[in-house]
């Protein structure tokens, strides 16, 4: 544990210390490129703030108009059926679409259910097992330019889908 913590710790400043010897080696001026960098990661992040505001607002509406909880409604049968606790459906559904929102699902199921219980580990497993398809495909399709999405969406909720259901099956076979 004592090598992880000093490799942490030592990790970023060896590497800028890298990108630095490297720089001299190749005589690029660090300061303009660093610079330069700035000015285009700014620029990106205005042009994504509309984006950002509109995805925002569809959440908002989603939530507020009552059809998320109809969809879970609509799922819970099915779900339960085949031995997946309803308790974490929400999760699964808002995990794809908001991580501040799946956090602060995840959070309300550790303060009802307690860490350790068998919805507090799926919880904290599907955190780590699936990601914020709709938040990605939004910022990075978005920061390219990128207006159709092919099958980035539907691979991407086949890999949340599978990262769900892996969740559950791993924690039940494991802590259940």
């Amino acid at each position: 544990m004592a090598i992880l913590n000093a490799v942490s710790q030592w990790a970023i400043p060896v590497f800028i210390f890298i990108v630095l010897v490297f720089a001299a080696w190749r005589r690029i001026n660090v300061f303009d490129t660093f610079v330069e960098g700035g000015k285009e990661g700014f620029t990106i992040a205005v042009q994504l703030i509309p984006i950002l505001v509109a995805m925002l607002v569809a959440l908002a509406i989603f939530r507020e108009s009552g059809a998320f909880d109809l969809l879970v409604g609509i799922i819970r049968p099915a779900t339960e059926t085949v031995g997946i606790p309803s308790d974490v459906l929400p999760l699964a559904i808002m995990r794809p679409i908001s991580g501040s929102g799946a956090l602060g699902m995840t959070a309300e199921l550790m303060q009802r259910f307690g860490p350790d219980s068998l919805q507090g580990l799926i919880a904290s497993t599907m955190q780590g097992s699936t990601d914020t398809t709709f938040y990605i495909l939004t910022v990075y399709f978005g920061s390219v330019g990128i207006r159709r999405a092919r099958y980035a969406l539907t691979v991407g909720l086949l890999s949340d889908l599978a990262g769900f259901i892996t969740a559950v099956i791993i924690c039940k076979l494991m802590f259940a």
